[in-house]
């Protein structure tokens, strides 16, 4: 074994001192985790002031944290003197192992400071740029050496957020992503390997849930909010979209949806909203100005109330799904469990990726009565009703007053090929399974970076699975043939794997030689 291979698979143990330019928040979060992981930490930032705010600030989170017994007294007085600030970000190197910039997220302003910190710098010195959404390759185009230079993007607030990713340049050294993986487990965090492609790992794979949600808004088809309930209550994410976009601010988030959009040459999954650039010139940014898709006062949303459903007046009820007839049944509906309804029966149909028109009008059913009603997530948590043009109004009340005796919440939408949380979830996956067909990231890091980096309660190619491929393909392709959309055309990753009864999350078995 060469001494060169000994010194970079022994790399990430020997990294002792870094330096980490950037007093903004991420620079300080990152600050602090090295710390305390017991590296040493310079600090130091263009505006010399901020590099002094910036270690009380840290050495203040160390006696809150020792305060509350989440650290020793001992561990936070070793870690408040692990500190060193720097009166210039050049200020002499010699000992420093990794720099890591958290410069703002400008090209120009970050690639100069490498081709700075290049000169002072030893040539063991590894440089890392936590850019959210640059490319790596290009910043490190300027550098004499771009081979020593990758992507470490933490997420904010960085103590608390676990993920990392991990993104090579074009010509960054063949062992540097795997040594600054380890790096990052000894900061007690978790990495993952993401190609430097638009929007890295994690902002790719968000795209599918919030593109989807604002193409359900320009399709009127319901509120910001009965998207959000009903992605909350069904799907169980912490947060709607739209509840997300408030939190992220609109004006950031459209820039983001823009740029991942055009990085993949106008790629229609990836299609954001004409929704955006109108509300971020009205500047309806979101929480952090007040008003956004909800109003804020005070800090504290204003989400409209719940329409109250009408009386059950005892209509009788015929279902194509036996889970809802029985739920319906012991609930007080009167329910009819013949092959075909009667006359004065509404009709509630449970099509996956189809509209309730079109599903009555295959069946031979009466579509003046029939109401679609959201069968993914097994009728629980939230309920959601399908209304249509043709729909008798007596009976489109009378389908939401029998719904309401469940005692869950009913969402009362317009009708569509496929339901609500059937479109996001399925553009959630599906936009997983184009990352992975596409060989951005191996499908572990995949569900691992949605799950930290998103908050969703599993990773999206586990969902897909767990859901049932087929019935994710099954709501795409009737996406696809309802709409003539090629947003909703499937990834070969899903068509393949559900063809042959593989699963999402595994790559194959193919041989790395034929792969």
């Amino acid at each position: 074994m060469t001494e060169q291979r000994v010194s970079t698979e022994q790399w990430p143990q020997r990294v002792s001192v870094v330096r980490v330019i950037g007093t903004g928040v991420m620079g300080r979060g990152i600050v602090q985790l090295a710390a305390a992981a017991g590296l040493t930490v310079e600090l130091a930032d263009a505006q010399p002031d901020a590099v002094g705010r910036a270690v009380e600030y840290v050495s203040g989170m160390f006696d809150k944290l020792a305060s509350k017994g989440r650290m020793t007294e001992d561990e936070a007085q070793a870690a408040k003197g692990r500190l060193r600030p720097l009166d210039s970000p050049f200020a002499p190197a010699q000992d420093c192992d990794l720099v890591i910039e958290a410069v703002r997220e400008e090209l120009a302003v970050k690639a100069e400071l490498f081709t700075e910190l290049e000169r002072v710098c030893p040539e063991h010195t590894i440089f890392a740029t936590n850019t959210s959404s640059l490319s790596v390759t290009a910043i490190a185009a300027t550098l004499a050496d771009p081979t020593r230079l990758a992507g470490l993007h933490f997420f904010n607030p960085v103590p608390l957020m676990r993920l990392v990713e991990v993104i090579p340049g074009a010509r960054t050294q063949s062992w540097l992503p795997g040594a600054l993986s380890e790096l990052v487990r000894r900061l007690g965090h978790e990495p993952v390997l993401a190609k430097d492609a638009p929007g890295f790992l994690v902002n790719h794979a968000g795209r599918g849930l919030g593109t989807e949600a604002l193409q359900i808004l320009s399709e009127s088809l319901c509120e910001p909010s009965d998207v959000d309930r009903i992605a909350r209550d069904v799907l169980g994410l912490k947060l709607g979209p739209f509840e997300l976009l408030d939190l992220t601010g609109l004006d950031v988030s459209h820039a983001v949806l823009e740029s991942i959009w055009s990085g993949f040459h106008n790629e229609p999954r990836l299609r954001p909203s004409w929704l955006t650039r109108p509300r971020v010139d009205a500047g309806l940014f979101g929480r952090k100005n007040g008003e956004g898709f909800y109003r804020y006062e005070d800090g504290v949303q204003q989400a409209p109330p719940e329409p109250k459903a009408p009386e059950y007046l005892g209509k009788p009820v015929w279902t194509d799904h036996e889970a809802l007839s029985t739920l319906l049944a012991v609930s007080g509906v009167k329910v009819e469990r013949d092959e075909e309804p009667s006359p004065n029966a509404v009709v509630l149909l449970t099509p996956y990726g189809q509209s309730t028109v079109d599903a009555a009008v295959a069946s031979g059913l009466p579509a003046g009565r029939a109401c679609g009603v959201d069968q993914l997530g097994g009728f629980k948590n939230r309920l959601t009703l399908a209304v249509h043009p043709g729909l008798d109004p007596e009976f489109g009340r009378a389908a939401w007053a029998a719904l309401a005796t469940t005692g869950l919440p009913v969402t009362v939408v317009r009708d569509g090929p496929g339901m609500i949380a059937q479109r996001l979830l399925a553009s959630i996956v599906n936009t997983a399974c184009s990352i992975a067909d596409q060989r951005l990231a191996t499908p572990a890091d995949i569900d691992t970076a949605v799950r930290l980096g998103l908050g969703y309660p599993q990773g999206p190619l586990t969902w897909g699975r767990d859901t049932g491929a087929d019935v994710v393909l099954r709501i795409l392709r009737g996406l696809h043939r309802g709409t003539g959309d090629p947003r909703y055309r499937p990834s070969r990753w899903l068509t393949d794997r559900t063809a042959l009864g593989l699963p999402l999350t595994e790559t194959g078995t193919v041989p790395a030689d034929l792969a």
